[in-house]
């Protein structure tokens, strides 16, 4: 039997690294799917929703460096649009295969008839449509490089008649090319970097993803520097520990007063690699150095006076031997009392238990610090528990901690647990879930049942959309359409055939965690939390305080007097943040 285009597309993705496919088979993409089994290399898993596919094949991506999904004709395809946007803002490496219908149907408007080559050109670094099998093979080859080297998202567009067709002989390479090249600014930039530090006695390091494999050298920096050292939430697992004496915590929507001072009272800011979202919580009145991989990243987001394109690791390698000592520790020494002030605080949080069906989530998620792996895996959904997990969840000897940092999407964190479960399945895997997000994308926990993925999902069941909620309120609008009515999540695992644990007071919590987290397999912890747990931002403006305070007085004047109550007791232990 010859081999048509689907058995070189196997072979193809193999040979770049490629170990599993997330997909729901169908009409077009089924060559494809028959070359897989016939193949007999790669994994098929069955997603439920192609969202989830994409989202599982971004985190595979992130910690394995390549990830692929694939959406069968029109609707199918287009499902993977939301965690195409996600894998491409996170720069992660995914292949999708978008099939779709035969080439001689195309432009007639007929059933489930799309044009990938328009859909996903704004979430993909390269996107491309094969009319042909040469253009089929010569498209994926060069998809394959575009992920790897742009570092994002690459999609080929595959009507089902090209799938099935034989191979022509194509000139294009079907060897995969990874190279890891040593990006530094030139010894004149270099100088210049080191003199901007040298002259300036305050200065702080900010350190964003682009610090995972420098963590060394960013702090051997901060000791020659005595500079305290703040970072994303993205960057924050590899720096935030105990006994890192340097850190000051978070910056931003979900930072904290101390993370946001030593910015603003620097006279050097040094941000290393992070592209910080938030322009807004960026200081303007100090000098601002910039170091990132991507050149069009510098000076996007704040007044930068100085940019450098680089690697972290290889720059700051070829830096530190041009930077002088600093011996004054004023400056660090003031933010770091600051920052254990704010972390006391922190920590009288989780004091406070809370009472029936209104667990405290801070006491949820420094439980679940507590118990969890040096090495685990976390994996944030958008909303109140990604604050909790900011907040709470710290660096160990090689955690990680990932979510829609980016493009800021709900549901991710259940079907990126599934995607680092099946990517790295000897490390212990944990999803931060609202009860908003699981139940945005709830099949595909039969995902992850039919291939017992061992993840452990945890559910802050708060009974409302709590981001949202907040979000309303401060801008002096009634909190309306954001509660939720939930299932029984037990008897959900129940019926789904998934361990499941949970918590309605707070002496349960612990064991519950515990109980999921031992367990051989995946595991559901249901923990019923306080809805009106706040989230203090680390600068809160005059108008966001004036907001919440008319949003107050609309609910009174709607009879909502017993909710005010309620809220104005969960919210005043939150105020001390700002004092």
């Amino acid at each position: 039997m010859s081999k048509n285009v689907s058995d070189h597309l196997v072979e193809m993705l193999v040979a770049a690294g490629v170990k599993r496919i997330y997909a729901i088979t169908g009409d077009s993409l089924n060559p494809v799917n028959d070359a897989v089994r016939r193949d007999g290399r790669l994994q098929w898993i069955h997603v439920r929703h192609e969202e989830a596919g994409a989202y599982a094949a971004s985190m595979e991506a992130e910690l394995n460096g390549i990830g692929c999904c694939m959406g069968s004709s029109g609707p199918g395809h287009v499902h993977l649009v939301n965690g195409l946007y996600d894998a491409n803002r996170a720069e992660n490496p995914v292949i999708a295969i978008a099939s779709t219908i035969h080439t001689e149907k195309m432009g007639l408007e007929n059933f489930q008839e799309t044009r990938p080559e328009l859909l996903f050109q704004d979430c993909s670094k390269y996107v491309f449509m094969a009319n042909t099998p040469k253009q089929a093979l010569n498209g994926l080859q060069t998809a394959i490089q575009h992920a790897i080297s742009k570092k994002g998202v690459a999609v080929l567009g595959l009507p089902g008649d090209v799938a099935a067709a034989e191979i022509e002989h194509v000139h294009s390479s079907n060897k995969n090319f990874y190279t890891q090249p040593r990006i530094i600014p030139s010894p004149e930039d270099l100088q210049e970097l080191a003199n901007c530090i040298n002259t300036h006695e305050k200065v702080m390091l900010f350190c964003g993803h682009g610090c995972r494999y420098a963590v060394d050298e960013v702090m051997q920096l901060a000791q020659l520097l005595n500079a305290p050292l703040g970072y994303s939430f993205r960057g924050k697992i590899f720096f935030e520990r105990k006994e890192n004496p340097y850190c000051v915590g978070l910056n931003g929507l979900l930072g904290n007063k101390s993370g946001f001072e030593a910015m603003h009272q620097a006279d050097v800011l040094v941000m290393l690699g992070t592209d910080f979202p938030y322009s807004d919580f960026l200081p303007e009145n100090c000098k601002i150095i910039q170091i990132d991989t991507k050149p069009e990243k510098l000076g996007r987001r704040a007044k930068v006076d100085f940019g450098y394109c680089g690697d972290i690791k290889s720059t700051l390698q070829e830096l530190i031997p041009l930077v002088e000592v600093k011996t004054s520790t004023d400056f660090l020494d003031k933010m770091r009392s600051l920052h254990q002030e704010i972390e006391h605080k922190y920590d009288s949080y989780v004091q406070e238990k809370g009472s029936e069906k209104n667990i405290s989530p801070e006491y949820v998620a420094y439980l679940v610090d507590q118990l969890a792996d040096d090495d685990a895996i976390f994996t944030v959904d958008t909303g109140m528990s990604a604050v909790w997990a900011a907040r709470y969840l710290k660096a160990g000897r090689n955690r990680y901690l990932t979510g829609s940092f980016n493009h800021g999407s709900m549901a991710n964190a259940m079907p990126m647990a599934m995607g680092a479960g099946l990517a790295q399945p000897d490390r212990q895997v944990i999803a931060f879930c609202g009860d908003g997000g699981i139940a945005m994308l709830l099949g595909d926990l039969m995902t992850i049942s039919q291939y017992q993925i061992p993840v452990k999902i945890i559910i802050f069941n708060n009974r409302v959309l709590g981001m949202v909620k907040l979000e309303m309120r401060v801008e002096g609008y009634i909190d309306w359409q954001t509660d939720m009515v939930n299932p029984d999540f037990i008897k959900l695992a129940e019926a789904m055939n998934i361990a499941a644990w949970e918590a309605k007071e707070s002496k349960d919590v612990e064991s519950a965690l515990a109980n999921g987290f031992k367990h051989n397999g995946p595991a559901i912890i249901n923990i019923f939390t306080d809805p009106n747990a706040l989230a203090m931002p680390p600068n809160l403006s005059f108008e966001q305080v004036k907001g919440f305070v008319e949003s107050m007085g609309k609910m009174m004047l709607n009879g909502k007097f017993a909710e005010i109550v309620d809220t104005t007791k969960s919210d005043l232990k939150y105020l001390k943040e700002l004092l």
